[in-house]
């Protein structure tokens, strides 16, 4: 299954959340790093969540983009 993955740039590198999945996080100095960070978070979370008898939840985020002109 493919999750959407939300990287963000902080003032020490970049964080990463996924919206359909609750509490799972990850940071890293660079971009490669934070996503190798949530692949292993990701996997570790699932199996917590099996362990637990819970369902791993389903991927239903999606990303766009909204423009709106630039006044100046």
């Amino acid at each position: 299954m493919k999750y959407l993955i939300v990287v963000e740039k902080t003032s020490t590198g970049f964080s990463a959340y996924l919206p359909d999945v609750d509490g799972c996080v990850a940071t890293g100095k660079t971009e490669e790093e934070v996503l190798i960070n949530m692949q292993e978070a990701l996997e570790f979370h699932f199996e917590g969540l099996q362990l637990s008898k819970q369902s791993v939840p389903k991927p239903q985020a999606y990303s766009d983009y909204v423009e709106l002109p630039v006044t100046a």
